[in-house]
Order: structure tokens, then sequence, then C-alpha cells
């Protein structure tokens, strides 16, 4: 036995899990699959759970139903399943219907107040931040007449958020200062709630800033992937130099601060840093308020680019993560793996949506040079562009986007189980790659439905926001 397992219970939990993961990804892919577009089956230890689409309703089976059910699936007959929801009073009218959304009021903004970075990613999908085009910043009046437009369009009493973005938003820094204080005077005014959002590299971080944004309660992001070796081999400066101490460095100031300020960190994965279990282990233990994980379907370059193999591989180191997130909330401690954490809470509202997110309908991008977009990653690129700060909107442009983009107009997605979850996947990737993740999708959603379960008996506490027992 490797002597690391016996004197560290962490490095021995995380090698139970690993090896639990595996056989229990090839039973959860298995029961994934796509077999009726109105129903899923997830079995487990726990018993049998129906997941009515319509509706993302979720409910346990007796066994004998479970069989009744197992056999109308095996007939390949609708009319026979449809049947069977009807005589257990299952049946509701449609959550959602074809009608896409129309000129929604808009909610959130991400500004590109800079489209320039010191890092040379090798996957960068802002193209080193510059979005294909000239380094650049906003100036101010660009990003105050976007908070203008903002407010302007909020619902009466909302809450909106201002996210600061590029490219690296900190090498813009005196905007993104003054266009806060602006947003916060104006949210005032409009009786408006106005929260804030930044992410960054990292690497310009400074105890100025801690304060800055603890004091406006800012959500800060840190786009971190994995350990030193792995984050510096995919993200260095782009003299070649790693990156990985230097934000680790200027990092800690905002992680020993945050109260009304939260500091999470985002990996984006690639094939070259898949071990996804001792990274969430690392940052959590930093001190980061979640940890999340997103696979990179789509680059600039094509470089690092998930092929099929590698989102199998993913999901499998996924779900260790998932088993370690049980262990530790069943046992009373926080562990805050944001992936989980938003899957459970989803399904616990009975989430049903007919868009991935609010891309294109309440949120937008805007360029350093005023061009609005369906999203920060559509910035300079023409299939999602949505008009101006000067002329508004494109409402014509706009709910073009939202009926083309509603689910029930994507195909597989609307013969699929998953699609009220899933919402059709994102918009750049699904352009720009098809649907390349959705048997990842669909396993991940298959799991986190039988852990609902189990959580929700085995620790209830923490779906009712109760406080960890033990720290």
């Amino acid at each position: 036995m490797n002597p690391e397992l016996i004197t560290n219970p962490r490095v021995a939990l995380q090698e139970s899990v690993n090896q639990l993961a595996i056989p229990l990804t090839q039973h959860i892919v298995a029961g994934s699959r796509p077999l009726h577009r109105d129903i899923h089956l997830v079995e487990d230890n726990e018993g049998a759970q129906l997941l009515l689409v319509n509706g993302s309703r979720l409910y346990n089976l007796p066994p004998e139903l479970n069989l009744e059910l197992r056999r109308a699936l095996r007939t390949d007959d609708d009319k026979s399943v449809e049947k069977l929801i009807n005589s257990w009073g299952l049946q509701a009218q449609p959550f959602i219907d074809d009608e896409p959304l129309h000129s929604p009021p808009m909610h959130a903004l991400s500004l590109a107040i800079a489209q320039k970075c010191n890092l040379g990613c090798t996957y960068c999908y802002a193209q080193q931040g510059a979005f294909g085009g000239k380094a650049k910043s906003m100036e101010l009046q660009k990003a105050i007449q976007a908070i203008d437009l903002l407010f302007k369009q909020a619902a009466p009493g909302a809450k909106v958020n201002v996210a600061f973005m590029g490219g690296e938003p900190l090498s813009n820094r005196s905007v993104l200062r003054e266009a806060t204080a602006y947003a916060t005077q104006q949210a005032i005014k409009h009786d408006l709630i106005c929260q804030f959002s930044i992410t960054t590299n990292g690497t310009l971080l400074t105890p100025a800033d801690a304060d800055f944004f603890e004091e406006h309660g800012f959500s800060v992001t840190v786009s971190l992937d994995g350990d030193a070796e792995q984050h510096d081999l995919l993200r260095p400066f782009k003299g070649g130099k790693g990156s990985f101490e230097r934000i680790i460095e200027r990092v800690e100031p905002l992680l020993k601060l945050q109260q009304k300020m939260q500091v999470s960190t985002r990996v984006t994965v690639t094939p070259f840093n898949m071990n996804l279990p001792e990274t969430l282990d690392l940052f959590i233990n930093m001190g980061f308020h979640s940890v999340g994980f997103s696979p990179l379907l789509r680059s600039s370059n094509g470089q690092a680019e998930m092929s099929a193999d590698d989102m199998a591989h993913m999901l499998e180191s996924m779900i260790a993560c998932g088993l370690l997130f049980e262990q530790h909330v069943i046992n009373g401690y926080r562990y805050p793996f944001m992936n989980m954490q938003n899957a459970l809470r989803e399904l616990q509202r009975g989430t049903h949506r007919p868009y991935p997110c609010g891309a294109g309908a309440g949120y937008f991008g805007v360029s350093a040079d005023g061009e609005l977009s369906a999203c920060h990653r559509f910035v300079g690129d023409e299939q999602g562009a949505m008009g101006t700060l000067e002329q508004g909107v494109d409402r014509e442009k706009q709910n073009r986007w939202l009926s083309e983009r509603h689910v029930h107009n994507q195909q597989p997605c609307s013969t699929c189980w998953a699609r009220y979850l899933c919402g059709g996947g994102c918009h750049h990737e699904v352009l720009a790659r098809n649907r390349s993740a959705c048997d990842f999708i669909r396993g991940w959603l298959h799991y986190t439905i039988s852990a609902h379960q189990r959580l929700s008996r085995l620790a209830p506490h923490w779906y009712a926001g109760q406080p960890p027992v033990t720290q």
C-alpha cells in the first residue's frame, strides 16, 4: 500500500472515491442514455426515481411501479408510458410551450473594460484578450452609458448585475472603480439592487483591490487551472513565465478579507489538467468561497479542446468530486463544489427552462467600443451581435435569437429528457462545435439526481441552509 494513504486521511479519501467513481460512472453512463423524451428513470441502491421532464418533477417509485414503467419503456410505445403517467395522476399542463421570450427586461451586463491581457493562455477564447482586434480599453463614458442603459431597461425594483470582464479588467482599474461608484449611486436613485462581479486572472490584484471589492460586495472569480505545474502550462505570462505563484500571492489578501465579498475560482478543464478531485481539494483548502469546473469545448486556435474521450474522463473525475462533496456534507463539513451545489439546488427547486442562460435575453456583453452582444463570449462575433449602446438593443435580432435558440427548436434537444435542466447548452459552444457535451451533461445530471435523493435523506441540513456542524 502507498504509505501516504496511511498517514494522510485526505489522500486516502481521494483515492477511495477515485476508485469508486470508475464503476459508478460506467453504471451512470449506461443509465443516462435517452430512452423517452418525457421521462427518465434513475435507479440506484436507494431505489428508483422518476423524472417527469415536464416541470422537472422528481418522484420516488415503489418497486412495482418501477417494473411497470420499465416494461412500458421496453415496448418503445409512447402511449403505454403516457397511459401509466396518467393513471398515477401525474399528468400536468406543459410548464414550457413553444412561445419564445419576447423583448424581456435587461438584468445584467458584462463590460469588457479591457480588451487586452498580460497572460498568454494557450486556449483563450478571447484571443489573448483582444477578441481578434487591437488591444483597447473601455472609456469611462462608455461604461456609464452601459450602466444607464441597464438601469433604464431593468424591471422596477429588480436585482441587476454589472460584471467587469476582459481580457484582464484590472488593467483598466480606474474605469472599474469609477463605474462601480456611479452604478452604486444610480441604483439608489432608481430603487434597484445592484450587484457587482469581476472575472480576473489574479495577477494584478492589490490589497487596495481587496478593500474595494469587500466594500462593494463583489463576487470575484479568479481563473486557476490546477496546481502550479498544470496552471503554468496552460496560463503562463506572455513571455512564458508561470503565473501561479504570482496569483496565489496576490489573491491571499482577498481570501483573508472576504465577508461581503466572495472569492471563487473557475477551472477550465482541458486534456492536460484532469485530476479534478485533487484540484478541488487544493483550492477549497486555500479558502476559496467556491470552486467550479468548466470543460474547454471551444478555443480560438483549436488547442486543448476536449474530445469525446476526454469528456468521458472528465465525467468520471466530476463524479469523484461529487462523492467527495457527499462525504463532507454528510459529515457536517462545508465543501463548496460549485457544480454540485448548483445542480442540487436546481433539482430542489424543480428548475425547468427553455434556454441555458440569460444570454441575449436579460444579459448582454458590451465591448470596449460599446457594441452589444448576446454575452461576453460573443464580443466581436457577428453571430451574437445585438446592437450598440447608442442605438440600444436591436429587438429584431434579439427576438430572432430567442426564437431560434429556444430548446424546442434545437436538435436533438427536443427529444432529450435533460432538455429543461440543460436548456440546450452554451450558445457560443454549440454554434462553434455543435453539441459535443451531451453525453457528459446527461451523465452529470443522472448522477446528481441520484445524489440529491441520498443527501435529502442523509443531510437535510444542507438543503435547509443550516451552517456546517463542524469546520
